[in-house]
């Protein structure tokens, strides 16, 4: 059988049905039900390995479910390692993730418990932008061990998605449990921007296919049977119609899959506002719609409020665990550089200290930056946004030169230029190691390439120096170009004279062909006059008497 014979015939028939679906909104992917690797599989003791290593992983985590026992205090101690703040949401989480596991566990204890019935602790978050409830849910997750699948709900209304691509969601799922049906049916799935969805209530005012999102969401986030097959996904259809594998694979329970939900909601804060007041003191009160006063509104929504806002009382319903985060003060945005393991600041430290730079930040710098992130009104990506500004140049400048630290002070904030142009002067000195490092660099990547060894002068690396300045690149880039052809002569040179060494001096570097040319033509007489016979004088020429 030749290697032709040898294909997958699913391989071909993928290939023609992409050609025949290029720009559509159809999917012909391989389904993950089929294993990992089915177009390009692994053979022999790796494959092997790879699987046992998989199967290990996915066996350790059920075994953390099955014999769940962290505490409410347990989770919310472990998030405050990366989430400053929210003790409110952290406290409501813990105890809704240990009231769902607990379950799980219980159920997996005994079997007849899951027929008896039992409302899931879906959650909805309520919160600004960037306070940290994506990383709630996300370190929750991780702790566990659980697959963790997020989605934003516009996804589903403004490109058209209705009915059962929803469902895509719980095969997500399984995509990133490798496969694992058992372990994917006890992960989370996160839902943003769900406030976007709202259908056409008084205040929400949204469009009306929000609704229909919000009735098909209903039918997995309590106890369902998803299809591993999207009706969208052509390959996954032709595979189930020609038994690959699906039959041992069935449905998957969304039962005990936990869903949570989130959105700004700020519109509904200042309904909810507009409520209290009118309540409490007349018709005539004077509202306050500020980031605090909304946040304190939401904290005491009810469930008409989120029916007026647009979404339906099924929907609503099936999330009974509701908490609102609190909006981020200046405070808490310089705990989040400073303490918390997740922090940006950080990643900037770890972004340096690839080039061998370390950097200091003073406290004034540090709340300097979350006064400005503050103002972004972004949360804690406000802080991203801030960083990105003062240090650019420095990322980009610094690596090219001697410099392995320098400190940040509210006058590096001020003027992010002029302190580098001051910490670049005050370091010139360096800058002449760096230059020999760079031009070794580049005759060992040279030596690797061509095995040809080239060796430069104090006068070559000076002249290249000053051609990088005026040409504005780097050394290694002026390097690659006046080299791009020099192996061609050099080896020329190396077989006619057994040469692998050569020394670059500054004529060289300002005339490389020239001096090239030169060489070769030199090696060539030399390999002459080596090759030819000495001639014999006339007395040893003439013959014997």
């Amino acid at each position: 059988m030749d290697e032709k014979d040898k294909e997958n015939p699913i391989d071909d028939l993928q290939k023609q049905l992409e050609k025949m679906f290029q720009g559509k909104n159809v999917s012909v992917g391989v389904s993950p039900f089929f294993g990992p690797g089915m177009r390009n599989p692994k053979s022999g003791a790796d494959a092997t390995q790879e699987k046992q290593n998989q199967k290990a992983k996915d066996e350790a985590i059920l075994k953390k479910i099955r014999q769940f026992n962290l505490k409410p205090k347990e989770i919310a101690d472990y998030l405050d390692r990366f989430v400053i703040g929210q003790s409110v949401a952290k406290k409501v989480l813990s105890v809704a993730i240990c009231d769902h596991y607990n379950h799980v566990r219980k159920c997996i204890e005994d079997a007849s418990l899951s027929k008896e019935e039992y409302h899931k602790q879906n959650i909805l978050l309520l919160g600004p932008t960037g306070v940290g409830k994506t990383y709630l849910m996300r370190n929750i997750a991780k702790l566990i061990g659980v697959p963790f699948v997020k989605a934003d709900a516009t996804k589903f209304s403004e490109t058209g998605y209705v009915g059962s691509d929803v469902e895509d969601l719980v095969r997500d799922l399984v995509k990133v449990a490798n496969g694992n049906v058992e372990l994917a049916q006890y992960g989370i799935i996160y839902i943003d921007e769900i406030d976007k969805i709202a259908g056409s209530g008084k205040e929400g005012g949204k469009d009306v296919s929000g609704r229909g999102v919000q009735i098909n969401l209903l039918k997995i986030m309590e106890d369902t049977e998803v299809s591993p097959f999207s009706p969208t996904d052509i390959m996954a259809q032709m595979q189930a119609m020609m038994g690959g594998g699906s039959k041992d694979k069935g449905n998957i329970s969304t039962k005990n899959i936990l869903f949570i939900v989130s959105g700004a909601f700020d519109k509904l804060g200042e309904a909810v506002n507009k409520r209290l007041n009118v309540t409490q003191i007349g018709f005539d009160a004077k509202l306050e719609n500020t980031e605090d006063a909304i946040s304190k509104a939401l904290q005491k929504v009810e469930t008409r409020d989120f029916i007026d806002y647009g979404f339906e009382p099924e929907f609503v319903g099936r999330l009974p665990v509701r908490v609102s985060c609190d909006p981020l003060s200046v405070e808490d945005l310089a705990k989040i550089m400073t303490t918390s393991e997740g922090s940006i600041l950080r990643q900037y430290h770890r972004d340096f200290d690839g080039f061998d730079i370390d950097f200091k930040m003073s406290a004034e710098a540090i709340m300097e930056v979350a006064k400005r992130a503050h103002n972004q009104k972004t949360g804690a990506r406000g802080i991203l946004t801030v960083l990105e500004r003062l240090f650019r140049d420095f990322k980009y400048e610094l690596p090219s030169t001697g410099i392995k630290e320098f400190e940040v002070d509210v006058d590096t904030l001020q003027n992010p230029q002029d302190a580098l142009g001051k910490l670049l002067d005050e370091n010139l000195h360096l800058m002449a190691e760096v230059h020999r490092q760079d031009v070794e660099r580049f005759a060992q990547h040279f030596k690797n390439e061509f095995d040809l060894d080239l060796s430069f002068s104090d006068s070559a690396i000076a002249q290249l120096v000053k051609e990088s300045e005026q040409a504005e690149k780097t050394i290694r880039s002026l390097c690659e170009d006046k080299f791009k052809d020099a192996q061609h002569g050099l080896k020329i040179v190396s077989r006619n004279t057994d040469q692998r060494r050569f020394e670059i001096d500054k004529d060289f570097i300002e005339n490389p062909d020239g001096r090239i040319s030169k060489w070769v033509v030199d090696s060539f007489e030399q390999k002459k006059e080596q090759t030819e016979e000495p001639e014999m004088s006339d007395s040893e020429s003439s013959d014997p008497v």
